[in-house]
C-alpha cells in the first residue's frame, strides 16, 4: 500500500506535518507481509481555493521542487513542488516520485470545505484529480477557532478509514470535515449531505445605489463581499437541515461526504438537451 499526502496549505503547514505523522506511524504498524509507503508530495506555497486547477503547464518545460523534512517524520520522503495540489498529485501519480500510489489524502486542511465551498477547494480538488487518475482519495479538513488547533482528532478519524477506503472501488473520493474538538470530546461521526452553505453570501458595488444595475455607471470600483457560512470556520448557519455536512460539525460531529469528480452526464434528460443542441447547431450551420 502506497499513499500520496498532499495539500493546499503549503508543504510546510502544521496540519500536513499533523496528518504524515500519524501515516508514519500507521506505516510503522504494517506487518512484515504487508508493505506499507507514505511519500508527500505538496505545494511550496498556499494554494488555498485552488481547486482542480493546473495551471498553464503547457507553458512550463519543468516544474521545480525540494526535499523538505517533517519532525516526527523524518523516515517520510517529503517534496515541495512549485505547483498546485492538484498538479503535485499528477505529477506523483505519474511516476515523478516513485511507483503510482494506491491512495491520495490530501490535508489536513485549516478550515472546513463544506456546502458549495466544496467545489473551490484545493484539498478536495486535489482528492477528485487522483480520482480521474483510477485513484481513490480522502480530503480532510479541521474547522477554524480554536489554538491550539486539535490536529489529532482530524489525523485519528483520517487514518482509521483508510482499511474502507482501500477496499472500496477504485476513483472512491471521501471528504472528512472534523471539528475543532479534542477526540474525547466529538460527537462521533456522521455521513453529511452536501448542503447550500456557501463562501460568499451576496456582493455589492457601494458606487452604485441599491437596486441600480450599474449599466453606464463608473468603469472602476469595488465590490464589497458579504461571506457566507462556509468559510474556515463556519459563520451562520441559519436553519439548516441537520444532516448537513456544516450543520454535522456545528454540532460537534465529524462529517463523512462521498464525492463524484467530473463525469459525463447520463441519462434520458441529459440525451434530451444535447440532441436539441446538436439540431440547432446543425440547422446554424446549414444556414451559413
Amino acid at each position: 500500500m502506497r499513499i500520496l499526502v498532499t495539500n493546499d496549505d503549503g508543504v510546510h503547514a502544521p496540519g500536513l506535518a499533523a496528518l504524515t505523522r500519524a501515516l508514519a506511524r500507521w506505516m510503522a504498524e504494517g506487518s512484515p507481509a504487508e508493505e506499507r509507503q507514505v511519500v508527500v508530495v505538496a505545494p511550496l506555497a498556499n494554494h488555498s481555493g485552488a481547486s482542480a486547477a493546473v495551471g498553464t503547464v503547457y507553458e512550463r518545460e519543468a516544474v521545480a521542487y525540494r526535499s523538505v523534512e517533517i519532525k516526527g517524520a523524518e523516515e517520510v520522503p517529503t517534496y515541495g513542488l512549485d505547483a498546485s495540489p492538484a498538479l503535485s498529485v499528477i505529477l506523483g501519480s505519474l511516476g515523478a516520485f516513485g511507483a503510482k500510489p494506491d491512495l491520495i489524502v490530501s490535508g489536513i486542511n485549516l478550515g472546513v470545505n463544506v456546502g458549495r465551498s466544496v467545489l473551490h477547494s484545493g484539498t478536495v480538488g486535489a482528492a477528485l484529480t487522483g480520482a480521474q487518475l483510477g485513484i481513490s482519495g480522502l480530503a480532510v479538513s479541521l474547522r477554524t477557532g480554536v489554538e491550539p488547533e486539535p490536529w489529532q482528532t482530524a489525523a485519528t478519524i483520517a487514518v482509521a478509514v483508510l482499511p474502507v477506503l482501500t477496499a472500496a472501488p477504485a476513483r472512491t473520493v471521501l471528504n472528512l470535515n472534523v471539528p475543532a474538538l479534542p477526540l474525547a470530546e466529538l460527537r462521533g461521526i456522521r455521513r453529511g449531505r452536501i448542503g447550500g452553505a456557501g463562501i460568499i453570501k451576496s456582493a455589492s458595488d457601494a458606487s452604485f445605489p441599491l437596486g441600480h444595475g450599474g449599466l453606464g455607471g463608473p468603469k472602476e470600483g469595488e465590490v464589497h463581499l458579504k461571506l457566507g457560512a462556509a468559510v474556515p470556520q463556519l459563520g451562520d448557519l441559519g436553519e439548516r437541515d441537520p444532516d448537513e455536512d456544516a450543520a454535522l460539525v456545528a454540532a460537534g460531529f465529524a462529517s463523512l461526504t462521498p464525492l463524484l469528480g467530473v463525469r459525463e452526464a447520463n441519462g434520458a434528460e441529459m440525451d434530451g438537451v444535447v440532441r436539441d443542441a446538436l439540431a440547432l447547431a446543425d440547422r446554424a450551420q446549414q444556414r451559413a
